[in-house]
């Protein structure tokens, strides 16, 4: 019988979750988990070693090396073969956030444009990501 799992630990949700090639419509997907999604962040993107991303991540070093493997190869699938590439599933738990998903800065603070850089004071109940700039009509962040 194999070991259970471990439960990966993304530190980031992705706030586009479909890329496909431009003027293609229909066309097969190539499905990119959360976790897969999260290695080549924290490795291409950040340029973490291995073994600091799979400590990360809560997962050994060749577990983190077979993930980022299948990740890039996924991605050069995609990407030579003309595929869309959606972002969903796997085995993950959210860490560095609160209970509302937020990153648990308190009921008090702004909300900060990121486009032109207005800010407002934080509504109690209502996340920034929720409101519009009056300016511009950007999603608002909360500022830290």
């Amino acid at each position: 019988m194999p070991r259970p799992r471990r439960c990966r630990r993304v530190w980031f949700q992705p706030d586009v979750s479909f890329f496909r090639p431009v003027g293609r419509f229909r066309l097969e997907e190539v499905i990119l988990t959360i976790d897969e999604f999260e290695a080549m962040r924290l490795k291409d993107l950040l340029d973490l070693e291995q073994e600091k991303a799979a400590k990360k991540m809560n997962i050994s070093q060749p577990t983190f090396s077979r993930l980022i493997e299948s990740a890039r190869r996924k991605v050069a699938d995609a990407i030579v073969n003309g595929r869309a590439i959606k972002i969903q599933g796997g085995d993950y738990k959210m860490v560095g956030r609160g209970r509302m998903g937020g990153f648990g800065l308190g009921p008090s603070g702004e909300c900060v444009c990121p486009s032109c850089g207005y800010r407002m004071a934080h509504q109690r109940g209502v996340p920034c990501f929720q409101c519009k700039c009056p300016k511009c009509g950007t999603l608002m962040t909360r500022a830290r």
